[in-house]
């Protein structure tokens, strides 16, 4: 990016620098979706249900699961503060380990000992449709992509801005168009540089630089060995995002790569994508032998299988598809997906990257976003795979592309640095409406990061392993025991313990209310959900 298109972000840091516009901005919220698996104390996946005491995973708004019973998931609501977010993910999780039997918490984005593709069990919401939709989702995502890739853990972090800092934006720009046209228009602008610029998230976060062997099942790989149990390359950031992790592989064959020029473009085309028939799935065959192997043989099954390290949403109502809602009410939050669990806090994820992030966030919004040209989009995608497997080599290039050229090689420390400078005056104004310094310092961190990779979460990770002697199982593994005792020593007061069993019960026979209610098949349910799309 050359410093002349960093000529719109001093022009709005310069508008939105008044006490109105900060105590907007001090209302912004954050929310947390954090993975863990659940494992044996030995290590391997756990096959038993999804805890009763921790409530229903159908319907508990905290405490639920992902692809696998056991592949837990812990949502914060959305909270005012970095504290306050924190805060409720330590009592979500809190309240978790207190209930746990025999088993721990996997501290690491990728899995521990994977004994095979059966290993995995499904996850099971009960007898409702809404279950059984849940359920056949996930086998389809088992078959077309392997169950091992989907019970990769993240932390995923949504961000709002407050409906005074709309108002008051929207205001100053000299905007006339309608209020959530031109809310949704600057979301997406958002997500587009997020897109540009994501890959700095696995560098200064990612920390998944190695894998255990067992995850690849005797598959053949580019990655180098640790030692006898572990693979790793020596500059990786994040593999979860790298070429073993989850992802669309077959996005190319199918002709499915999402649209961010509009959020009609994006909303088009994911209901293209859901509606497309694809001949790689219809040899799956979609009920066989009575019983659902995927909802459909389309290009994607529902919009959420499309694999993307950012995603504009809407607050679903009801069986309403996430396309439906965003084409609806337009975009309320946006989710940044690509963070590693961090190994190193026993949340998963520490203060000083949610205050960086925050920043990060906001300087998207206001740096100037064209529309993603087809040669900025390929740059997109080679520059986070180069950083997932490469990020800290030495002298690092990176493409920087624009729509008049292929693109100019950047070494990734100047881009990043550049970056992070420019980042400077975001994060003064976030701290002016704060009251705090928390977002320069976070920031300064950062840069320090830039310019030493052995500060980054994924070179301290292979650091330990090689003080300790260990390969990535035993590292995980004694850093899952670690955050186990953190949270025995860690007291849940007893209001917060009787608000978590309320909501346990609640979700429990919020469950049993939806079963009772269903009147219809599973067959005509489905055939109604995708009738609208």
């Amino acid at each position: 990016m050359k410093p002349l298109l960093y000529k719109k972000l001093q022009q709005r840091l310069k508008l939105l620098d008044t006490p109105e516009m900060e105590t907007a901005l001090a209302q912004s919220k954050i929310g947390l979706e954090k993975e863990s698996l659940r494992v044996l104390p030995e290590g391997g996946i756990t096959q038993t249900p999804h805890p009763i005491a921790w409530g229903s995973a159908l319907t508990h708004p905290q405490i639920t699961t992902d692809f696998s019973e056991a592949l837990t998931e812990f949502v914060t609501p959305p909270c005012n503060s970095v504290t306050e977010v924190i805060q409720s993910l330590d009592d979500i999780q809190n309240f978790v380990y207190r209930n746990l039997d025999d088993e721990i918490l996997w501290a690491t984005s990728m899995p521990c000992v994977v004994a095979g593709e059966t290993s995995i069990p499904l996850a099971k919401y009960g007898t409702s449709n809404a279950a059984q939709m849940k359920t056949a989702y996930r086998r389809g995502l088992g078959l077309r992509y392997g169950r091992a890739m989907q019970v990769i853990a993240g932390v995923h972090f949504n961000y709002s801005f407050s409906d005074s800092f709309w108002q008051q934006y929207q205001k100053i720009l000299n905007n006339t168009d309608n209020p959530q046209a031109f809310i949704s228009e600057q979301y997406m602008g958002m997500v587009r540089n997020l897109l540009r610029f994501g890959w700095l998230v696995p560098y200064l976060f990612g920390a998944s630089p190695a894998v255990c062997k067992s995850f690849l099942n005797g598959q053949d790989t580019i990655l180098q060995e640790f030692n006898s149990n572990t693979y790793y390359e020596p500059y990786a950031t994040s593999l979860r995002l790298g070429d073993i992790g989850y992802q669309n592989n077959k996005e190319d064959l199918a002709g499915i790569k999402a649209c961010y020029d509009s959020l009609d473009a994006y909303t088009n085309s994911l209901q293209h994508a859901i509606t497309t028939p694809c001949s790689a799935y219809e040899e799956i065959g979609v009920k066989v032998d009575g019983e659902y192997q995927q909802l459909n043989a389309n290009i994607l099954q529902i919009e959420n299988e499309y694999y993307s390290s950012v995603r504009p949403k809407q607050i679903l109502q009801g069986d309403e598809k996430p396309s439906t809602a965003l084409k609806k009410r337009g975009v309320a939050y946006v989710e940044l997906r690509s963070l590693d669990v961090n190994a190193f806090d026993p949340h998963g994820i520490n203060s000083e990257q949610l205050y960086f992030l925050e920043v990060f966030m906001l300087f998207c919004l206001l740096q100037s976003s064209p529309e993603l040209c087809e040669n900025e989009v390929a740059a997109i995608d080679e520059n986070l795979l180069l950083v997932a497997h490469k990020g800290r080599e030495p002298g690092l290039d990176l493409k920087r592309a624009c729509a008049n050229s292929v693109g100019e090689k950047i070494s990734l420390r100047d881009w990043a640095s550049e970056l992070c400078n420019k980042m400077k005056g975001v994060a003064s104004l976030l701290d002016s409406a704060n009251y705090c310094e928390n977002y320069f310092s976070s920031v300064k961190s950062q840069i320090a990061s830039v310019f030493d990779p052995e500060l980054t979460p994924s070179a301290r990770m292979l650091a330990e392993m090689s003080e300790h002697d260990e390969g990535f199982f035993h590292y995980a593994q004694r850093m899952s025991k670690h955050h186990t005792q953190y949270y025995e020593n860690h007291s849940l007061s007893e209001d917060k313990k009787i608000f978590f069993e309320k909501m346990a019960s609640d979700s429990i026979n919020m469950q049993k209310q939806i079963e009772e209610n269903d009147k219809i098949s599973f067959d005509e349910y489905l055939d109604n959900y995708f009738k609208n799309a």
